[in-house]
């Protein structure tokens, strides 16, 4: 499952983690009891798209599994049970059944099975989807299995779709099952559809036959068992684009307008099949791969065996795909490397998707290592660990969660980023052999079946030939990380440098293995050093002064550090030291305090590093407003901008060279407003209108038609700030297409909008707006910075009573939203 963001998350602070209020203990969550196992389920249905209904028949073969047993329970979510079954050969013969919470289907057998005795048991059912009640998460924000998109073609221009959702337990919303991941069973499906409609699902197509006036019928077979959870469907008009990976197919399900564009979106899907393989050391297990992109999605992604369901984001044309870095791509590695880890081998319940989500973050960073180098998986790791840090609810939180109130509740920055980064990190400990030679092991000893951490951690045992239990211990089986302050010490006399490093966390103190890098004379000497006591002291006899000391050489520890060395220090680790992490932790202190000429060249030489990171990361942090800052910096830029070709560069530069205000530079800005990529395009326009206003305003006008992502965003603030009346519709119009996150970069331009025409239409329409985004993303703190605009509006000059009044009550009807 691909775990998507609202919001963007602020820089981590180095501090301890507040705690959370004192509460009850959530319920201990055990692994689910095997009183049955599922062994095979046979699926037979069709859809009435007018009551948005799925008919079906299943058969369901399971066995006892380790007592005999004379009874069966299923999950079966809001349906209406028709008819229920025992099968002997084509016979039916029906069984009691009780069925009164609408969640459980308890089902006497009439006679008793013995262990690993199969028996068939048939259902005649009705999915009802849209009458199910059900809760979702910050991670799949809904949770009713079987979703109908459009059906009545009521949205001109959207298209009728059908697909299903499983993770966590929705797949027993529309269709009985034993919804638990210790599950596992192989699987047929056939789907009577439209005629004009392409289907997709799990494992092979074995038929596709006419069903009728206008229908057909396709099975599909999947012949090696898994989850339940992984069980899909997906119904719609769809282009297929077929590709080919040691024989596989391979295929790219899109609507007809991006199936140009497959290729593009696609196209390293066979490479990152091949990567994988040979990384891992054990084959794609699956007889093809597809990839379908779905509208209205809950959620990123799904990493459905055999076929993977996307959400509407990733699909682009080929200018928009030019704005696309790694992050818009890592979604389909990251479900990819489910495959293996989810799919092939599955977490064993909830409390250990770690095995899973941990995992297919940290197989997002392996493949851009592969491709990109690695720079580029260092900046993809440091950005998700960035992320837990700076959430300090999530410190309290153990990676195997055993207690939880929801299974949902498991999906969050400790079982995805902070996952990764621990990954990561014992990567590093072990060495690639071994840590890959571990991976292989716990694919091969638990394939098609169920793991957890433990199992895990033997298999990276048995390779090694080490305990790790400390390492599991405590960052598995145990909340936060460390939070370290390092200082240094020279004794001139004894020619003895020290580093001491002290660990001011609340609780328990992280034994933590790293390295200690010595410059001195252009030469690097390496010290290999396990912190086990709250504070300690390392030293290293040198002949001179070091001229750099890098605590954690690797970069690849999960702390909170405070790093006491000085500015000159950190100006020689840009320039000397090898990684990502040692050139953007020298940024972040110059960008501290630019006062100073050392600052101000780490962050010149930060315009022209190497990899694109890094020039961003100096771009943002130049303080323009500071002359002196400004004085060393507008000629670098203005140099930069003539060399500099990346579109992923060239926005931030655009942005970082309005700040100066100069009508110089409407040159550079009106060249890049021809630019194919629409983020330059934004950015051009945005930074020409700091400028000259009444030309932006004019400009973006010929980019109404055909404004994407970021050159929308930038015609909707220029409209915004310098537009009327004629321009409200524009700006309105394209707030409500846009997806959450859009709409928060949007609607603080809108507000200014609202408030600056003071007209009173645009008003209730805008306020209305405004008022319901503050309510329905209160969850996720959207509600302080609405009503922090709204009282914006209300301050402006010439605000009516009335108005005051209204926006009095959009701003209480946010604070008492629930």
């Amino acid at each position: 499952m691909g775990l998507l963001s609202l919001a963007a998350t602020a820089p981590a602070m180095a501090q301890a983690p507040t705690p959370p209020a004192p509460k009850v203990e959530s319920p201990y969550r055990a692994s689910a009891t095997k009183v049955s196992n599922l062994v095979h389920t046979k699926l037979d249905v069709r859809f009435d798209y007018a009551k948005r209904y799925l008919y079906g028949k299943t058969w369901i073969t399971l066995k006892p599994h380790a007592y005999p047993t004379d009874s069966l329970r299923l999950d079966a979510k809001g349906m209406e049970i028709k008819a229920v079954a025992l099968m002997s050969g084509n016979q039916q013969q029906p069984l009691k059944y009780t069925y009164t919470d609408a969640a459980n289907l308890r089902i006497n057998l009439g006679k008793t099975f013995k262990p690993g005795e199969e028996y068939t048991i048939y259902i005649d059912y009705v999915s009802k989807p849209d009458e199910l009640k059900v809760q979702g998460s910050a991670a799949i924000t809904d949770a009713k299995g079987l979703y109908f998109v459009n059906p009545d073609s009521a949205v001109a221009g959207k298209p009728v779709q059908i697909w299903t959702q499983g993770e966590t337990e929705g797949s027993s919303a529309w269709f009985p099952t034993i919804d638990r991941p210790n599950q596992k069973t192989t699987q047929e499906i056939s789907m009577t559809v439209p005629s004009k409609y392409v289907t997709l699902s799990n494992g092979k197509m074995v038929s596709s036959v006419p069903a009728g006036a206008g229908l057909r019928t396709d099975t599909w077979k999947m012949e090696l068992p898994h989850a339940p959870y992984l069980f899909m469907m997906a119904v719609g008009d769809f282009k297929i684009y077929k590709d080919t990976w040691r024989g596989k197919e391979v295929s790219y399900y899109l609507e007809p307008k991006y199936a140009p564009f497959a290729k593009q979106i696609f196209g390293n899907t066979p490479d990152m099949l091949e990567f994988y393989s040979n990384r891992l050391g054990v084959e794609y297990p699956w007889n093809k791969y597809a990839q379908i992109v779905c509208r209205d999605y809950v959620s990123g992604a799904m990493e459905n065996t055999t076929a993977t369901l996307h959400g509407e984001q990733v699909q682009r044309t080929d200018r928009e795909l030019l704005d696309r870095d790694f992050s818009g791509e890592s979604v389909i590695a990251h479900e990819l490397f489910h495959q293996w880890f989810g799919d092939y081998v599955t977490a064993e319940s909830w409390a250990n998707i770690t095995v899973n989500e941990t995992m297919a973050d940290f197989g997002e960073g392996i493949y851009l290592e592969h491709r990109d180098g690695r720079d580029a998986a260092d900046a993809h790791y440091y950005r998700y660990a960035q992320r837990y840090l700076a959430s300090p609810r999530d410190a309290t939180k153990n990676l195997v969660r055993f207690h939880y109130d929801s299974q949902e509740d498991v999906f969050d920055l400790v079982s995805y980023q902070k996952g990764g980064a621990i990954m990561d990190m014992l990567r590093t400990h072990l060495g690639d052999d071994v840590f890959f030679g571990g991976l292989q092991k716990y694919l091969k000893d638990n394939a098609f079946g169920n793991g957890e951490a433990h199992q895990m951690r033997l298999a990276f045992e048995a390779v090694s030939g080490q305990d790790l239990s400390w390492f599991y211990n405590q960052w598995y089986f145990d909340a936060g990380h460390p939070v370290v302050a390092i200082d240094y010490a020279w004794d001139a006399a004894k020619k003895m440098q020290s580093v001491t490093v002290k660990q001011t966390q609340a609780g328990r103190t992280f034994q933590l293995p790293f390295t200690i890098d010595y410059y001195v004379g252009g030469k690097v000497q390496h010290q290999a050093v396990t912190m086990t006591e709250a504070t300690q002291t390392f030293s290293m006899a040198l002949p001179t002064k070091p001229d750099l000391v890098n605590v954690d050489a690797n970069k690849k520890t999960l702390w909170l550090k405070t790093d006491n060395k000085p500015l000159a220090d950190f100006a020689y680790q840009y320039a000397h030291a090898p990684s990502y992490v040692d050139r953007r932790e020298a940024v972040a202190a110059a960008a501290k305090d630019q006062t100073t000429s050392v600052a101000r060249s780490v962050l010149l030489a930060g315009l022209n590093d190497k990899f694109y990171g890094i020039r961003i990361a100096s771009l943002q942090a130049l303080k323009l407003d500071d002359k002196a800052v400004a004085k060393a910096a507008t000629a670098a830029l203005r140099k930069r901008i003539t060399t500099e070709k990346d579109p992923l560069v060239l926005p931030a530069l655009l942005t970082t060279l309005a700040k100066l205000k100069d009508k110089k530079d409407e040159k550079y800005f009106t060249r890049q407003l021809s630019s194919q990529s629409y983020s330059v395009q934004g950015a051009a326009l945005s930074a020409l209108a700091t400028v000259q206003p009444a030309q932006a305003l004019a400009q973006a006008k010929p980019f109404e038609n055909d404004s994407h992502g970021a050159l929308s965003r930038a015609v909707t603030e220029v409209y915004a700030r310098q537009g009327g009346i004629a321009q409200w519709p524009y700006v309105r119009d394209k707030f409500d297409a846009a997806r959450p996150q859009s709409k928060f970069e949007m609607f603080e331009p809108m507000a200014s909008m609202i408030g600056r025409l003071n007209d009173p239409i645009v008003f209730n329409e805008g306020v209305t707006r405004l008022k319901d985004l503050g309510i329905k993303y209160k969850a996720y703190g959207a509600d302080a910075p609405v009503i922090a605009q709204l009282q914006g509006i209300m301050a402006t000059k010439g605000a009516s009573a009335e108005n005051k009044q209204a926006l009095d009550k959009a701003i209480q009807d946010i604070k008492d939203a629930k």
